[in-house]
C-alpha cells in the first residue's frame, strides 16, 4: 500500500491540496477494470495438472504428535528423557514417602530400551492413600475426554508382586471419568494389557492415571491411549482430518521441511525407524522445533532418504543421484528454492512465473505463505495476497506442476511458527483466512484453464483467472472466475465471457466472497468464523456482468452453463 504525504507553507495551498486529494480518492473509488474470459470451444484446451493443489504436513507446532495423530499420551515410551530420570510430562500420584520413580533400560523392545520403574513403598503395614499411588500423564496440554466416547488403553507391564492396577481418566479434583481395574501377576516377563474405557463424564483437560495400593516394584512401557473413534479407524483425529480433507488435496508433502534433516544428523527423520508396529518405533527428538515425537504418525511407504533426494534435485551430474537425474534427461540441477514473504511481496509474486521459459523444467512451489508482521496469527490481508499468488500459479500452471501452503497446523499451546492454516487445541479448532482461501482452489486440479485478459490501471491490486469445471457438481458444467482486489477501496469490474456456445443459467450460479471490515482481522476460538467465505446466488449471472469487488477481498463467480 502507498500513502501520500503532501506539505504546504500557506493556507491557500492547503485548500488546493485538499481539493486535489478529494478528486484523487473519488477517481480511485470509481476505477473500472474489464476482464475478458475466452471460453471458445475452438481453443486447444489447457488442462491444469491433476496434482496441482495439495497440502504440506510437517511435524511443527505439534501438528502430528499431539495434533492430527490421535494418540493422547505424551512420551508414551518414556524415551524423551534419553535414559535419564526425566519423564516429563509424566508426574507422580502420591509423594516421595509412598512411591519412587526412575527409568532403566529394561524394555522388551530393542529400539526403545527405556522403561519406567515404579517402586511402591506403601501398602501392607503402611497403607497407601485411598486413591492409591502411581503415575499420571496430562497428554498434550490436557486430554479431551467426552462422555459416551470409548478409548483404547494399551500398555506393557511386569511386576515383582501380584497386584491390582487401576487405569483411569481423571478430571477436576481427581474425579474418575472412566476407570477399570486389572490384575498383574508376579512375573519377570513383560505382559501386554489392552482395555477399552467408556467415559462417564466430559472434561477437556483430563489426565490418564495408573495407580495401585499394593507394595512392590513395577515396570511400565509404551503406554497408549487412543480414541476408538478415529478417522476410518486409521488413528487420525477426526475433526482435524476433516479440515484437511475439506481442501481436497491431490498430494501430501510429508514429512517436511526442517523437520527432515534436524539440527544434527542423529535427530534427522529416519523413515525406516517409523515403519512397523508403533511399540517398536524408537521415536526421536525434533530438535528443530524442540519437542519429542514418538513417530506414531510415521512413514508407511519407502522413499529416498532426504539427503539423497536433495542430491537428486540439486546435485551435480557427476554425483551419485545427480547422475541418475542426468540420465533421465535433466543434466542441470532443478531450481529448488523456497518462498516466505510479506503480503505486498506475495501479491507482487503473482507474476513471478509469467516470463519463465515454457521449455521446462516444471516447478513445485512446495512451501508458500505470507509471513512477518502483517501476517499476524493469520490475517485477512495475508490470505488475500496468497490468493493473488495462487491465481498467478494457476495462470502459469503449464509450468507450475504443484503448490502447497505451509505450515498446515498449529497447536495453540506450541506456537513455534506462525501463521498457519489450521489452529487447534485438545478439543477445538478453526481455519485461518489462509485456510479458507485455499478452499477457492480445491477444484483447480485437473480443471480446464481458460485464457483471460484483464484491462486495468490497477495491476498492482487486481488479478483474475478462470477455469472450466466440467461435471464438477452433479455432472453439471461451471465456469469459475476468481478475482482478487488487493486495494483499499471497492473496485468496479466488467466481465465479458466470449466464445461460449451455451447460455449462462441464473438458477445455480453463485458468488462466493471472502473479506472483512479490517485488513488485519483474524479468526479465533471465540470467533472461528469471523473471516470465512460467504456464498450467495449470483442474480445477474450472464455472459456480460458488472460487479463490485469489496476492498481486500477474494471473489469467485461460479457460472452454471
Amino acid at each position: 500500500m502507498g500513502f501520500y504525504s503532501l506539505k504546504a507553507s500557506s493556507v491557500f495551498l492547503y485548500s488546493l491540496i485538499v481539493c486535489l486529494l478529494a478528486f484523487h480518492c473519488c477517481a480511485y473509488a470509481n476505477q473500472t477494470s474489464i476482464l475478458f474470459v475466452n471460453a471458445s470451444s475452438n481453443l486447444s484446451p489447457r488442462r491444469i495438472p491433476d496434482n496441482f493443489f495439495g497440502v504440506f504436513l510437517e511435524e511443527i507446532n505439534h501438528a502430528g504428535s499431539g495434533g492430527l495423530w490421535a494418540e493422547l499420551v505424551s512420551n508414551r515410551g518414556f524415551e524423551a528423557g534419553q535414559a535419564t530420570s526425566n519423564i516429563d510430562p509424566w508426574s507422580i500420584v502420591g509423594d516421595n514417602s509412598s512411591i519412587n520413580i526412575s527409568t532403566d533400560l529394561a524394555s522388551c523392545f530393542k529400539r526403545n530400551k527405556v522403561a519406567l520403574r515404579m517402586e511402591v513403598l506403601c501398602g501392607g503395614t503402611k497403607p497407601c492413600p485411598r486413591g492409591g499411588v502411581g503415575i499420571s500423564n496430562p497428554g498434550f496440554w490436557g486430554m479431551n475426554i467426552k462422555k459416551g466416547q470409548k478409548y483404547k488403553i494399551i500398555f506393557y507391564v511386569k511386576a515383582l508382586a501380584k497386584s491390582n492396577l487401576q487405569i483411569s481418566f481423571t478430571g477436576a479434583d481427581d474425579k474418575k471419568l472412566a476407570s477399570v481395574k486389572v490384575t498383574v501377576g508376579k512375573t519377570t516377563k513383560w505382559t501386554k494389557l489392552v482395555n477399552t474405557l467408556e467415559a462417564k463424564g466430559t472434561y477437556r483437560n483430563a489426565s490418564l492415571q495408573i495407580t495401585t495400593t499394593t507394595k512392590g516394584v513395577y515396570w511400565f512401557d509404551q503406554v497408549s491411549a487412543m480414541p476408538v473413534n478415529t478417522h476410518k479407524g486409521h488413528g487420525f483425529r477426526t475433526d482435524l482430518f476433516k479440515m484437511v480433507a475439506g481442501l481436497k488435496p491431490k498430494f501430501l508433502r510429508f514429512p517436511g521441511g526442517c523437520f527432515v534433516q534436524g539440527n544434527i544428523l542423529s535427530n534427522a527423520f529416519k523413515w525406516k525407524d517409523t515403519v512397523g508396529p508403533w511399540e517398536e518405533r524408537p521415536g526421536h527428538l525434533n530438535d528443530v522445533w524442540n519437542y519429542w515425537t514418538d513417530d506414531g504418525f510415521g512413514y508407511f511407504e519407502g522413499l529416498q532418504d532426504a539427503l539423497d533426494g536433495i542430491e537428486f534435485a540439486r546435485g551435480s551430474s557427476s554425483s551419485k543421484w545427480g547422475s541418475v537425474r542426468a540420465a533421465m534427461g535433466h543434466p542441470k540441477p532443478f531450481d529448488l528454492r523456497y518462498i516466505y514473504t510479506t503480503s505486498n511481496d506475495m501479491f507482487a509474486k503473482s507474476s513471478k512465473f509469467d516470463k519463465t521459459s515454457r521449455s521446462g523444467p516444471k516447478a513445485f512451489v512446495s512451501e508458500y505463505a505470507v509471513w512477518k508482521k502483517d501476517a499476524g496469527l493469520g490475517s485477512l490481508v495475508a490470505a488475500v495476497a496468497e490468493a493473488a499468488f495462487l491465481i498467478g500459479l494457476e495462470k502459469n500452471s503449464d509450468i507450475v506442476e504443484m503448490a502447497c501452503y505451509a505450515p498446515l497446523f498449529l497447536n495453540i499451546n506450541d506456537k513455534k511458527w506462525i501463521p498457519d492454516a489450521i489452529v487447534f487445541d485438545s478439543y477445538q479448532l478453526y481455519g485461518t483466512p489462509s485456510y479458507w482461501v485455499q478452499k477457492f482452489f480445491t477444484e483447480s486440479s485437473g480443471a480446464i484453464f481458460l485464457p483471460t485478459t484483464l484491462k486495468t490501471n490497477s495491476s498492482n491490486s487486481v488479478i483474475a483467472s478462470a477455469i472450466n469445471l466440467k461435471g464438477s457438481r452433479g455432472n453439471q458444467n461451471y465456469i469459475r472466475i476468481k478475482v482478487v482486489n488487493f486495494g483499499i477501496t471497492p473496485h468496479n469490474l466488467q466481465i465479458y465471457v466470449r466464445g461460449l456456445n451455451s447460455t449462462v443459467r441464473h438458477l445455480g450460479s453463485t458468488k462466493t466472497v471472502l473479506t472483512s471490515s479490517n485488513l488485519m482481522d483474524e479468526n479465533s476460538f471465540l470467533k472461528p468464523t469471523k473471516v470465512v467465505p460467504h456464498q450467495s446466488p449470483l442474480k445477474n449471472a450472464a455472459k456480460k456482468m458488472n460487479v463490485i469487488l469489496p476492498p481486500y477481498s477474494v471473489t469467485s463467480f461460479d457460472l452454471l452453463i
